[in-house]
């Protein structure tokens, strides 16, 4: 079966590649680099030639309101047009936990206007709202520091590995279209806070955190819901301390 991953050369759509290709299916890595450009069109028909899934796990290179709506909007309508006009049959794209819950931010404005054009779109679809990776915490920590300090919201979290979101993505390809949302979120559930501090404690980093009264998440009001998954969430199998020992190894490697 041929499948083709936009945004396959990142994060996750590397390794959802490789694990595609494992099983023995055609799998086009499709990204600028490779020269399929969805923004612009540029390949996106030739890629899509005869292919029966496609996976939309890229990103907009920018978090600005107006940078990232025009993103996702255009991505998403080129993506549809020439996968329709290639007759594929599934559709899946990845989201983010909380996205129709943090509307104050134009980021994830965004994000619910591609859900809404794919689940408006008459296509056979199923969309995935992955929790914050756990790989998004230097972002997160590097976001919220001045000066020597962390200034973080006292909100909970429940992050998920990059590549458990991969391996449920390669699922999902190979499965029929749920013409729905399914949540992925990692095995335990914290504050922010605790996340962060065991981040920076396994790499030795002096900045120290303070819990502070302003609930934001990167410019959206948030609270102890809004970026946890449902109870019907998928849950992935891989620890935060089991995923930290082996990623700070690596660091030292």
């Amino acid at each position: 079966m041929k499948i083709v991953i936009i945004g396959g050369t990142g994060l996750i759509g590397r390794p959802l590649v490789g694990l595609l290709r494992a099983e023995g299916h055609e799998v086009v890595a499709a990204s600028p680099s490779t020269g399929i450009d969805a923004l612009t069109g540029a390949g996106l028909a030739q890629a899509l030639t005869d292919a029966a899934v496609v996976v939309d796990v890229s990103n907009a290179p920018s978090f600005e309101d107006a940078a990232a709506l025009a993103f996702f909007r255009g991505t998403t309508t080129n993506l549809l047009e020439a996968a329709r006009d290639a007759g594929v049959r599934h559709v899946i794209a990845l989201s983010v936990v909380g996205t129709d819950r943090l509307q104050a931010s134009g980021y994830f404005r965004a994000k619910l206007a591609q859900e809404q054009l794919i689940a408006g779109s008459g296509m056979p679809y199923t969309i995935v709202r992955a929790a914050q990776f756990f790989e998004f915490l230097s972002t997160i920590a590097d976001g919220y520091t001045r000066d020597d300090t962390v200034y973080l919201p006292g909100i909970a979290l429940q992050p998920v590995a990059a590549a458990d979101v991969s391996a449920l993505l390669a699922e999902i390809a190979t499965s029929a279209p749920t013409g729905g949302i399914i949540e992925v979120a990692g095995p335990e559930r914290a504050p922010l806070a605790e996340f962060t501090a065991s981040w920076l404690g396994a790499r030795d980093d002096p900045r120290r955190i303070s819990v502070t009264a302003d609930h934001d998440y990167f410019g959206a009001p948030a609270d102890d819901r809004s970026l946890v998954p449902e109870e019907n969430a998928r849950i992935a199998p891989t620890p935060f301390d089991e995923w930290l020992a082996s990623h700070a190894q690596e660091s030292v490697a």
